[in-house]
Parts: structure tokens; sequence; C-alpha cells
């Protein structure tokens, strides 16, 4: 396995974990099948999307059945630990959501440009694929999605792409590349969620 095959599989744990808190914290589905649901829209609507723009088949979680033992596993962790997600960690469902974006963004880059699309579209499918599942979840759970809020959500994804691309244009290890990439829409995001900060609105 690869590491890029590593990194696919734990922001898909991610985010169903997120997709499964959420719906845990609407007290809005009791049983596993539809905590699973959620989970699975939110891990992998994103980067199905892309992938059917792209023309990329079979798609991931089609062909490769790891994806699905990986959301079902993460939305039973994510049962068995509520009481401790929801109750002592700050934000939980912003937390697992922002590791998810950050890790998203970026793979969802990587398999547009093997794609042979250019940068500027690279991007936009880059946040597609971390922001779409978010969409489905908040759709679902009956809750504004949070792109449409004023907190900073795809700022901090169009950030880390452009860093994404720069790295790509330089002499540097594609490693550090993303690494450095995923760092910078995480921090950037957890510290807009700490710090309010909002971009300004259009008046009516």
């Amino acid at each position: 396995m690869t590491v890029w095959y590593i990194t696919d599989l734990v922001g898909t744990s991610v985010f169903a974990i997120s997709g499964a808190l959420s719906a845990l914290s609407k007290k809005m589905y009791h049983d596993l099948f539809g905590l699973f649901f959620i989970g699975f829209v939110t891990a992998v609507g994103g980067g199905t999307l892309r992938d059917v723009i792209i023309g990329a088949h079979p798609i991931a979680w089609i062909r490769d059945p790891n994806y699905l033992v990986v959301i079902l596993s993460s939305v039973i962790l994510a049962v068995l630990c509520r009481r401790w997600w929801l109750g002592a960690l700050q934000r939980p469902l912003l937390v697992f959501d922002t590791i998810g974006v950050g890790i998203y963004t970026i793979l969802g880059m990587q398999k547009a440009l093997l794609f042979g699309v250019n940068d500027w579209a690279s991007i936009l499918l880059g946040v597609i694929s971390a922001l779409f599942g978010g969409v489905i979840r908040d759709t679902l759970v009956n809750d504004l999605p949070l792109i449409f809020s004023k907190q900073l959500y795809a700022t901090p994804c169009l950030v880390g792409a452009l860093l994404y691309l720069l790295g790509r244009a330089l002499p540097i290890d594609p490693n550090v590349t993303f690494i450095a990439s995923v760092a910078l829409i995480t921090l950037f995001r957890l510290v807009a969620i700490r710090k309010n900060w909002a971009l300004p609105q259009i008046k009516q």
C-alpha cells in the first residue's frame, strides 16, 4: 500500500466519523444503517462527484472494498466513543471535518492533475472533493451547509491549493508539498474557527 492510498483511507475515516457524529448530535438516526449512510455520503460524496467529472472509472469505493470497511469501522468507532467526542472534545464535528477537508483538497487535486486537467480546474475539483460530502451531510441532518455560512470554509482550501501548485512548480519533495498544503488548510481553518474570521458580506 502506498502512502497516498493510506492517506486516502485516513481521510475517508475522518469524514465518516464527522458524518456519524453530526447525525448523532442531531439525534436523527438511531440505527447503525442510518449512521453508516450519513458517514458514507460524507466520506465519498465529494470524491465520487470528482471522479464522475473527470471520468475516473471505476470509482474508488466501487473498485476497492477497503473504503466501505473503513467507513463502517469509523462509524462504529464514532458510536462507541460518542459520549467522549460529543462531550469532552471541543467542537468535534468541526475538528474532524477540518482534517478531512485538508486531506481531500490536496488528494482531489492530485487525482485531477493525473487525469490531465489544467491547474485551475484541479483547484476547483480539489475543493469539490473536500466540501461536497459535507454539503450532503449537512443537508441530510437539516443544517445549513458550512460552505454557505459566514465562516471561512472554502477560502483555506483555496489557499492550500495554491500552495500545492506553487510547490509543484518548485524543486521541492512532493511529500513535503503535500504535508505543508494539508497542514496550512487545517491550521488556517482551525484558527479561523477560533478567531471567528469571516469574509466581508455582500450587503443587500
